[in-house]
């Protein structure tokens, strides 16, 4: 499914900390079906940036609507870096998948339907009725990307989701989440310190500047999916990565010497 209209319109965003800016007058617009990766210096604050867009922290000025809609009005996933801080350690894994079902009022036999749907598209063949800390930690992050992912939202925040993860579940969860946008079209915006991983799971990638921040460039990677282990020789691929790692070392060239 490729990258329709904008869904995200993102205008005068403006974010201090303390003195300091870190966003100042920052415009974006994200496309519906797309996966949008975010990548810049260490500092230049990509996880605040989605954390600002979900809700999860205020901003000072600016605007964020959702198809003309406020966020209030539209239906989000988050899924963050620290799994293990983000379920529920009381309730069992399966219990922390319904959870946003329930929370949405939905009938019983809707949310065993759903959290059926869910576990046949991420092929679990772990035990959902053990608790979290029961499970590894790529286990307990599957969950919470289940759990996101469970009230059909329009758009799925993710920041930073295999970083704590070993190189093979990294893999699995990635293909996974490939699948269910192939399968579903959710527009997916990714927070990313792997260049290779923003490159290779993105429609767009959003390169960003120093701070105070603003988009340094906008990259395009319309590679067919799904994709593999062979679209990391792509040639497209390897001029994409190639274009945005010079971008990216300018800025941090850049950053360096304002030190």
């Amino acid at each position: 499914m490729s990258p329709g209209t904008t869904q995200i319109t993102i205008r005068g965003l403006c974010k201090n900390f303390g003195a300091a800016p870190l966003y100042r007058d920052f415009d974006l617009d994200i496309a519906r079906h797309s996966i949008v990766s975010v990548f810049g210096p260490n500092g230049c604050g990509k996880s605040t940036l989605i954390n600002m867009v979900a809700g999860l922290m205020p901003f000072d000025r600016g605007e964020v609507l959702f198809d003309g809609k406020t966020l209030r009005e539209t239906r989000i996933g988050y899924v963050f870096q620290n799994y293990r801080d983000a379920l529920f350690p009381w309730r069992r894994a399966i219990d922390n998948i319904r959870y946003p079902l329930k929370l949405a009022g939905q009938s019983a036999r809707d949310v065993e339907r759903r959290v059926e749907q869910l576990v046949e598209s991420f092929q679990v063949t772990f035990d959902l009725n053990r608790y979290p800390y029961e499970l590894s930690g790529g286990q307990q992050q599957l969950v919470s990307i289940m759990r996101a992912l469970a009230p059909q939202p329009e758009v799925l925040f993710l920041d930073e989701p295999f970083s704590a993860l070993d190189y093979e579940m990294t893999l699995f969860i990635r293909d996974r989440l490939q699948q269910v946008f192939i399968e579903t079209g959710t527009t997916m915006v990714l927070v990313s310190h792997d260049l290779e991983e923003a490159v290779w799971l993105a429609d767009t990638i959003v390169l960003l500047t120093r701070r105070p921040t603003q988009v340094a460039e906008v990259l395009t990677f319309d590679a067919p999916r799904p994709r593999d282990i062979a679209s990391l020789t792509d040639p497209v691929f390897l001029r994409t990565k190639a274009r945005a790692l010079e971008v990216f070392q300018r800025e941090v060239r850049k950053a360096e010497g304002q030190a």
